[in-house]
C-alpha cells in the first residue's frame, strides 16, 4: 500500500462540528430530519452497546448507501463487525443489513454524495469535489469507507 492509497486518518471534529452534530442529532432524535439526516444506531464491536452518531444516507440509481466523510472511524469499524444497524429519526426506526463496498465501485457513489453534501462535508474531502474525475475519486477511495444498506 502506498501513502497516496493508504486509508485516511480519521478527520478529528473541531468545536464547530461538534456542536453543528449534537444540534443534528438533537432535531432527528426529536423526529425533524435535516436535509434527510438521521440517527445511526450499530451495536459496538467489543461492548455490544449501541452507539450513535448522526449520518447522512444517500439514495443513487435506486440504491441506498451510508458514507464515512471522516474516514475509518468507530462507527465504520462497528459496522464491519455488526453487519447493520438502525436508522432513526424521532420514534422511527428503520432496521438494515450493510455491504462495503470496494474501492473501486466507490467513485459514482462519492460523486454523488458530494454533489448532495459537499456544503456540509466538503472539507473532509482535501479539494476533492462532485466534479472529479474518476481517477481523483479511486485515489481517494480508500480513505472513504462507503457501505449499501438493504432493510432488514
Amino acid at each position: 500500500m502506498t501513502a497516496d492509497s493508504a486509508p485516511r486518518n480519521i478527520q478529528a471534529k473541531g468545536a464547530m462540528t461538534r456542536f453543528f452534530n449534537k444540534s443534528v442529532e438533537a432535531l432527528t432524535r426529536r423526529g425533524i430530519s435535516v436535509w434527510g439526516s438521521r440517527v445511526l444506531a450499530v451495536r459496538g464491536r467489543s461492548s455490544g452497546e449501541w452507539r450513535t452518531t448522526p449520518v447522512n444516507p444517500l439514495t443513487h440509481d435506486g440504491k441506498r448507501y451510508l458514507v464515512a466523510p471522516r474516514g475509518h472511524t468507530q462507527w465504520v469499524r462497528n459496522m464491519r463487525v455488526a453487519g447493520g444497524g438502525e436508522l432513526r429519526v424521532g420514534r422511527r426506526v428503520e432496521r438494515f443489513a450493510a455491504s462495503e463496498l470496494a474501492d473501486q465501485e466507490k467513485p459514482d457513489v462519492l460523486r454523488a454524495y458530494l454533489k448532495r453534501w459537499k456544503f456540509e462535508v466538503g472539507v473532509f474531502f482535501d479539494g476533492v469535489g462532485p466534479d472529479a474525475s474518476d481517477e481523483q475519486l479511486l485515489a481517494i477511495a480508500p480513505g472513504y469507507p462507503v457501505f449499501r444498506i438493504t432493510e432488514q
